[in-house]
């Protein structure tokens, strides 16, 4: 079951320097240098049959966690790292027990076993890589929520299966186009990869128990049980502890004070929670971001939440008052929520004109409406930002690149000269089945997702153009700029009033981008680990993976969405409930302003917000205060860290994510990421990932156990402590003039 190399093939040299024939010995990158072994064993099995079964385990382990996850006040994402660590005493255990018998296959020149040894490092890699499949979100299920919890219609199960599928594997079909440029070339080196080998040279590197202490793998049990058995209390007994807000608590009655102390309506000055899914939920965990990047960060919410939103919303800008100061939720003009039923046409499922012009303009909080003129802002910064610091850079590699056919270092020269490599027609055959079932889920089962054939191809045409070149920038700078904004912003003038037109569009515009590079930087971690190319396709190229994953994320989906009453429905949910769906909350109404009413009502003159637009200006400009500064003093660290698309784009998750989520993540991460690293760099080295990956874990285990044990029964301890919330129900009155309003169960002050 695995496969080997090639007849004749030799051991690669360990010397570094140019061969005979011109080729390079060893990367031209420093970092990769640094990093990567040079060597390659070709006699360790890779596609094995615990390759198989653990990958299998995982992706399906992983896709089930974070959609489950998904739908709650909460949202964890179990990233690949807690696979990475879990599978290495699962596989060593598989080698241990299993049999070595050999069974010879009829007519085929090769022999089965389910034990070919030690467990090594080549299968761990496949496993983790086959993992990240699950991993990775499916972005199509949030159509199927929206549809079915919001928007109250049914969508046909297979059409929903069918786009989970076509969207998750839409980008492979081109990707394999890109690899000469993306994969093949040394110097496109992938920066994140480098992450992966380093842990997976720790996780394999022979380890003496410290005088004392710990192996990794028992620090890593030690704190997975104690995550394990903490979780119950915020995830079951008292689930309040997840969000406190003193400053509600002192001044109970006045709604400045919970606008001001609110963790989750509000600006969240001097709340915190005691719970790990409030710290890493939405934003990840922190214990694995930079602490550059963290800084960033803290500079971007310090001036966007505390400096910006204040500034907007007392100043009254696009009548703040008349709307709670953080929410993702639309308006009419009188302040009410807006009734999506006085637009939409029932039948035809698009926007009705006259009910739309006898009724009221779309109106957002302040808030909300910046976070598109951010997200704006930070498009335009990312790619000025990157031509700025990295264009002369990139424009030199992509050069070396094209022509220098034997500027390949020594692991892609590994990987072609002793690896049977992927025939280019299979990705050929990819892409057009793969474009043929597109065509056919958007315009069959009665043309639900309201998106015609040149949509489709459309949304296909922007995703390959763009694959290339944001491929490129993340290749060489870690930078993925999202295709989302822009992708919605298109069709949503194209083709108005068709909200589920607006979010497939979206969906097969960017995540068929975003999968074609998250293929292509799998294929890289496997180039630098030396991984056969065919097995990595039929494990990463989700062949096996992509599929397995998306139908457990639709499965699961599927599941609670018809199982769970009232799920996603704050109001009628009871008290503890966890399914409030704050990420589909904002997808839904995400829908309604690019789909249903279209940005042309919205971002021009038609519309209330037409000076969002100076927002991509502003991103475009920002970087270059920075840049010249560098130029001036290029000695000077600290201005060298400036990294306005980081600082502009601080706020990205915000809604869903709350301001008690930005507090603590922060707060975590520049104290292991800076007060540790630096005081106790050896243990931070050691045990700080490890840590990470076990909280994540245990919290995980937990929540999944209560709910299949308890809260999945209604079974509940009545008390006040089971509110999911910080008791600071004022902070989502509106303060204008003269409104008098009930939010909840709550009466808001006439002022």
């Amino acid at each position: 079951m695995a496969e080997g190399p090639k007849k004749g093939f030799e051991l690669e040299a360990t010397h570094i320097g140019v061969s005979d024939d011109g080729e390079i010995n060893d990367s031209p990158i420093e970092e990769v240098k640094l990093t990567v072994p040079i060597t390659d064993d070709p006699t360790l099995a890779a596609l094995t049959f615990r390759t198989w079964v653990l990958g299998f385990i995982t992706c399906a382990t992983l896709a089930f966690v974070n959609q489950f996850f998904g739908y709650r006040q909460n949202y964890l994402n179990l990233t690949t790292i807690t696979a990475q660590i879990l599978v290495l005493p699962a596989g060593r255990l598989m080698a241990k027990y299993l049999p070595t018998n050999k069974w010879k296959v009829p007519f085929f020149n090769f022999s089965l076993t389910l034990n070919p040894g030690p467990f090594n490092i080549k299968e761990h890699v496949l496993i983790t890589i086959f993992a990240t499949s699950g991993a990775n979100g499916v972005y199509a299920v949030g159509i199927l929520t929206i549809v079915k919890v919001f928007y109250h219609k049914e969508m046909h199960v297979v059409a929903a299966f069918l786009l989970a599928q076509t969207t998750q594997l839409l980008g492979y079909g081109w990707a394999g186009l890109f690899r000469k440029y993306l994969v093949d070339s040394a110097y496109m080196w992938w920066p994140t990869t480098l992450i992966n080998v380093s842990l997976f040279r720790a996780l394999h590197e022979k380890e003496r128990r410290p005088k004392g202490g710990n192996t990794r793998l028992q620090f890593f049990f030690m704190i997975f049980v104690a995550s394990f058995a903490y979780y119950i209390v915020p995830g079951y007994f008292f689930p309040t502890i997840s969000f406190i807000s003193i400053v509600c608590h002192i001044w109970k009655n006045s709604v400045t004070a919970h606008q001001i102390g609110s963790g989750v309506y509000g600006l969240g000055v001097g709340s915190f929670g005691l719970d790990w899914s409030t710290v890493a939920g939405y934003l990840g965990t922190p214990l694995a971001t930079p602490a550059f990047a963290l800084l960033n960060i803290l500079a971007g919410v310090v001036l966007i939440v505390y400096i910006i939103l204040p500034i907007a919303y007392w100043s009254n800008w696009y009548d703040a008052k008349m709307f709670p100061i953080v929410t993702s939720h639309t308006f009419d003009y009188t302040g009410q929520e807006y009734n999506i039923s006085r637009v939409l046409d029932d039948e035809t499922f698009t926007l009705d004109e006259a009910g739309y012009n006898n009724y009221s303009k779309l109106h957002l909080s302040v808030f909300f409406a910046f976070s598109y003129g951010l997200s704006f802002a930070t498009l335009a910064a990312t790619l000025s930002h990157v031509a700025l610091f990295h264009g002369l850079e990139i424009w030199d590699l992509w050069k070396k690149t094209r022509s220098d056919e034997k500027a390949r270092d020594v692991h892609t020269r590994i990987m072609k000269k002793n690896y049977k490599q992927v025939p280019q027609w299979w990705f050929h055959i990819i892409l057009i089945s793969l474009i043929c079932l597109s065509i056919f889920t958007c315009e069959g089962f009665g043309g639900q997702l309201q998106l015609p054939w040149w949509g489709l191809l459309m949304a296909c045409a922007i995703a390959f153009l763009f694959t290339l070149p944001v491929g490129i920038i993340q290749a060489t700078t870690n930078q993925q700029p999202g295709l989302n904004v822009i992708t919605e912003l298109i069709i949503g003038y194209i083709y108005p009033g068709k909200p589920l037109a607006n979010v497939a569009f979206k969906t097969y515009g960017y995540i068929s981008m975003t999968q074609a590079l998250t293929f292509l930087q799998d294929f890289k971690l496997g180039a630098y680990m030396k991984i056969p190319p065919v097995s990595m396709f039929m494990a990463q190229a989700r062949l096996a993976g992509t599929i397995v994953s998306s139908g457990v994320h639709f499965g699961t989906a599927w599941w609670l969405l018809t199982s769970i009453e009232h799920i996603c429905d704050p109001e009628k949910l009871p008290d503890g409930s966890p399914w409030t769906c704050p990420g589909d909350d904002v997808f839904y109404h995400a829908s309604i302003i690019w789909g249903v009413i279209g940005p042309a009502k919205m971002f021009t003159k038609q519309g209330l917000y037409p000076e969002i637009n100076w927002f991509f200006l502003i991103g475009l400009l920002a970087p270059f205060p920075g840049y010249l500064l560098t130029r001036k003093y290029p000695d000077n660290k600290w201005i060298t860290l400036i990294h306005m698309p980081l600082i502009l784009g601080a706020t990205a998750y915000m809604p869903p994510a709350r301001s008690v989520h930005y507090i603590c993540w922060l707060s975590v991460g520049l104290v292991f990421n800076v007060f540790v690293y630096r005081r106790f760099k050896s243990w931070w080295a050691r045990n700080n990932y490890v840590m990470s990956a076990a909280l994540d874990a245990g919290l995980a285990f937990s929540a999944v156990l209560i709910y299949f044990a308890l809260t999945g029964k209604d079974i509940y301890v009545q008390w006040w402590g089971l509110n999911q919330d910080d008791f600071c129900n004022l902070a989502r009155c509106p303060t204008a003039p003269g409104m008098n309003m009930t939010v909840g169960k709550v009466q808001c002050p006439v002022f």
